[in-house]
């Protein structure tokens, strides 16, 4: 087993892939809309089926990685997404596009509650949010290489080969990540002995849970809205080229969060070792910054001003991440921080794939800008609410 540093850097780059999947097919959007003659509320359809489908079986994953072992589930995930990702590029129509988008859901939902939960149990309180935020800008490296790289490859050889490329990648690093972990064993302590309803039931009956939860998903949508729709949304209100408005929609975002991350891990960290509120006070702030910022990117009518708006609340987003799974380990037994996980994405995902679809099919009456500002309201609530909790 690598060092506790080493395993993050391993899980890196696996986190980095699965979300260069999920925003790459956002940067091509154009182009699917074109190839695949897709209407508006099919696009959206798009990051629904795969957020229902991630968000539904998260928990069963969550709870099969606490049981059988993390680092076989992880394993597995990888192997998935590289097969269903190289599927992708050969299809012909918008139904088989979804079904390789659901199948794609199946892979990831295996993958980040076992990550976040193997990464949280080789480090101890003093790195904890530090490394799970590292491990955190992965997603955001991911996110920014979908959309400029994507963007790039689809203007230049149309977007088939991203995903055939990407699944070859996939499937290289499936055998370095295995050679690697092949020998880890889960600890007594790190397994859970109980059945998945009774495991299910004593996560969501954890002290501040439901607030948690509320607050993940709000956060959720607001990322979600911003992955499916932004890089359209510049398209239509700036007249961006396809790489332009992939590499404005992703960069600016990720590289502000990535900041948000190392500060707001680092404080968290050293605030948490003083007071039990405080990682759970950090998240608050992060997302109480955030969002009158998302409200000026969607009122925004201009690039400068569209930059400071995406950049803070990037900052502010990046400091809510890195506490996200330290925070729910605060209220959650070891055995069952995965299966906790997957319960916070199963209803995160669910209200993702509402706001998703939803702003497909009000884009002609409300606009994408509205619907990033009544999101912005929605964070605010979130951030009330991450308050409200109390200590264990």
């Amino acid at each position: 087993m690598p060092s506790p540093w080493g395993l993050v850097a391993l899980l890196w780059v696996v986190a980095t892939l699965n979300y260069l999947d999920r925003q790459v097919i956002f940067s091509v959007l154009p182009l699917l809309q074109n190839d695949l003659h897709a209407s508006p509320t099919q696009l959206g359809l798009i990051g629904t089926v795969f957020l229902w489908t991630y968000g539904l079986l998260a928990p069963v994953a969550g709870y099969i990685a606490d049981r059988a072992g993390r680092v076989r589930v992880i394993l597995f995930s990888l192997l998935v997404w590289s097969l269903v990702t190289w599927l992708t590029g050969y299809v012909r129509t918008i139904p088989e596009l979804l079904v390789t988008r659901a199948l794609m859901g199946i892979s990831e939902a295996c993958y980040l509650p076992a990550a976040l939960a193997l990464v949280v149990a080789a480090h101890p309180q003093r790195t904890r949010s530090l490394a799970a935020g590292i491990h955190q800008s992965g997603l955001y490296t991911g996110a920014i290489l979908g959309g400029a790289w994507g963007g790039w490859m689809g203007e230049t050889y149309g977007w088939r080969p991203v995903f055939s490329i990407l699944g070859v990648i996939g499937l290289v690093y499936l055998s370095v990540l295995w050679w690697f972990l092949r020998r880890h064993r889960e600890s007594a302590g790190e397994t859970n002995p109980l059945s998945i309803v009774p495991s299910m039931r004593e996560v969501l009956r954890s002290p501040n849970f439901g607030k948690l939860a509320a607050a993940f998903s709000i956060v959720a949508m607001a990322n979600w809205l911003i992955y499916t729709w932004l890089p359209l949304y510049l398209v239509e209100r700036f007249q961006l080229g396809l790489t332009v408005a992939g590499f404005s929609a992703t960069f600016y975002l990720q590289a502000a969060s990535f900041a948000g991350i190392l500060v707001g891990g680092t404080l968290s960290d050293r605030w948490q070792s003083i007071s039990p509120r405080g990682r759970i006070l950090m998240q608050a702030g992060g997302v109480l910054l955030a969002a009158p910022f998302l409200f000026l990117v969607g009122f925004a009518q201009s690039m400068p001003v569209f930059i400071v708006g995406i950049v803070t609340f990037g900052f502010g987003r990046g400091v809510y991440d890195c506490n996200t799974m330290p925070v729910l380990s605060e209220f959650v037994r070891p055995e069952l921080r995965s299966t906790g996980y997957g319960l916070l994405n199963l209803f995160s995902c669910l209200a993702g794939g509402v706001i998703a679809a939803a702003a497909g099919f009000f884009k002609s009456s409300l606009g994408l800008g509205g619907a990033f500002e009544v999101a912005a309201g929605l964070m605010v609530m979130a951030g009330l609410l991450l308050l409200r909790t109390e200590n264990r």
